[in-house]
């Protein structure tokens, strides 16, 4: 079983607490092959990637990979390998400057459309791709979108140009499966700038919780006193949590309908929209 999750916020020092807060759903069960996980993150300027290929733990945390993390933006994700060797180069998230992705499905027949998908990129982007999943292929073809429109250079860029370029991904792909007499392919994705992310659901069960006000700050800091004397205005905290891969949505979880965009930023609740 595979779990792609990421969480973004206006408080770093609560960023793994919100994991922690929602530590049982978030939880993967190992059967049989050992899996991997990673998790990105935006820490002091910096775009930080902890990898693990193969763990062979019987549970993978989230919680527990993300523990000592201060951040306000991260991504992660528990791999079960289906296209590539269980390899760092192959296990997500994949970085390229300020982006982050991850995503969880497979795109179909891509043993017969790795050429044509790779061949696609501009040179710059091909010789960037380091391992040989069709995840790594997507993430670029994703960046090969922006770079048409003039966005890849950006460091603020728009959600509305985020969602445009994985709606121009996401349709090539489709077009190049159906060229092949394969079907739409099941993927999940998500991916951030570090200033807002943007979810594409189109397979396994994907869900979001969007934590704000006394309430919701109170059940994150629990009885720790020392937090909450830090936190002195908890009506101005926000984050959301996205995860999917869900066998069926964790209880107080609102439900992505298939074939939606999820897009998140720091303050607002998550916005959904079709493909």
């Amino acid at each position: 079983m595979a779990r792609l999750f990421g969480f973004i916020g206006n408080r770093a020092d609560l960023g793994a607490r919100v994991l922690e807060l929602e530590r049982e759903p978030l939880k993967v069960v190992v059967r049989g092959t050992p899996l991997g996980w990673g998790i990105g993150f935006y820490q002091s300027g910096e775009v930080l990637l902890r990898r693990r290929p193969i763990d062979d733990r019987s549970e993978l945390d989230p919680a527990s990979l993300a523990a000592d993390v201060r951040s306000d933006v991260l991504v992660g994700h528990v791999r079960k390998a289906t296209v590539g060797a269980r390899r760092t180069e192959n296990t997500h998230p994949f970085r390229y400057r300020q982006w982050l992705f991850a995503n969880t499905g497979t795109i179909q027949g891509f043993a017969e459309l790795h050429e044509r998908l790779s061949g696609s990129l501009p040179e710059f982007l091909r010789r960037d791709v380091r391992g040989e999943t069709d995840s790594e292929l997507l993430f670029h073809l994703f960046l090969s979108f922006l770079h048409d429109a003039g966005q890849l250079a950006e460091t603020m860029v728009e959600p509305a140009a985020t969602r445009a370029a994985l709606r121009s991904t996401l349709a090539l792909i489709d077009r190049l499966c159906a060229e092949e007499g394969q079907p739409p392919s099941p993927l999940n994705i998500l991916v951030t700038d570090g200033e807002h992310m943007v979810a594409a659901h189109r397979t396994e069960t994907m869900a979001y919780r969007f934590f704000e006000g006394r309430a919701d700050l109170e059940r994150m800091l629990g009885d720790d006193a020392r937090w909450r004397m830090r936190l002195p205005d908890t009506a101005s905290c926000h984050f959301s949590l996205l995860a999917s891969d869900f066998d069926k949505p964790p209880r107080g979880w609102v439900e992505v309908p298939r074939d939606s965009f999820v897009t998140l930023t720091r303050t607002a609740p998550p916005a959904v929209e079709a493909i």
